[in-house]
């Protein structure tokens, strides 16, 4: 069964090939990694900042994550024609990876590194490992309802990770039912318009195999998606 995440990542990694088929048809077949990033804080109710802190907190303050390096599937002829099954194929990795110890064990090391070393060295092994990826990618959920700042309402928001070794950052936000997708990328490597082009490529590509397929649409139906800055 495909979530809606691995939807949005599989078409992620399909614009990345798009691009770099684009930029280099050589490069189509060129092995490339990205980092995903999960989220393993346990959210069964919301906690009062006063109770996180607390040293025995079921929900303790502060970040909990691991994260999965994933093969970026290599693109074919055929998948630019039904890239559902691209979908797929990029499903079944992330899935591996995801059912693996690896994603627990990362996340119990961090912990360990963090508790015993500080945190200095544990945003080292972070940066070490993040540094042999070419992509980044995170997300989170966003608020359903409509927030305000100082009496004036949001309409959208999104945000970045700044200070990354990755020639390409992308960050996937949802607000009132809207995702907006937001790409960094590295100046003077890779054509950030192009790369926008690519990527929206990607998702119209996606929709409309989608469509054609009943079950597909049912899936995707009500979930709006936009390109951030």
């Amino acid at each position: 069964m495909q979530t809606l995440n691995d939807v949005i990542t599989g078409t992620i990694f399909l614009g990345t090939r798009l691009y770099m088929q684009a930029v280099n048809q050589e490069s189509t077949n060129l092995h490339s990694t990205a980092v995903v990033l999960l989220n393993t804080r346990m959210l069964k109710s919301i906690s009062s900042v006063k109770e996180m802190v607390k040293p025995d907190s079921k929900a303790p303050w502060g970040n909990h994550f691991a994260f999965l390096h994933v093969s970026v599937p290599q693109l074919t002829n055929a998948e630019i024609q039904n890239p559902l099954k691209f979908i797929r194929k990029a499903q079944e990795i992330i899935q591996s990876k995801r059912s693996s110890f690896g994603a627990y064990l990362t996340a119990k090391l961090l912990e360990t590194v963090k508790k015993f070393r500080g945190h200095e060295t544990a945003a080292k092994f972070i940066h070490g490992s993040l540094n042999n990826s070419s992509i980044a990618i995170t997300n989170m959920m966003g608020p359903v309802e409509k927030m305000t700042l100082a009496n004036h309402a949001i309409k959208g928001l999104y945000f970045m990770v700044v200070g990354s070794p990755q020639s390409l950052v992308v960050t996937i936000v949802s607000y009132m039912g809207n995702l907006r997708v937001s790409l960094g990328a590295e100046e003077g490597f890779i054509d950030s318009p192009k790369l926008k082009s690519c990527i929206e490529n990607a998702f119209e590509m996606m929709l409309n195999a989608a469509s054609a397929t009943p079950s597909n649409a049912n899936f995707l139906n009500g979930h709006n998606t936009s390109s951030g800055p």
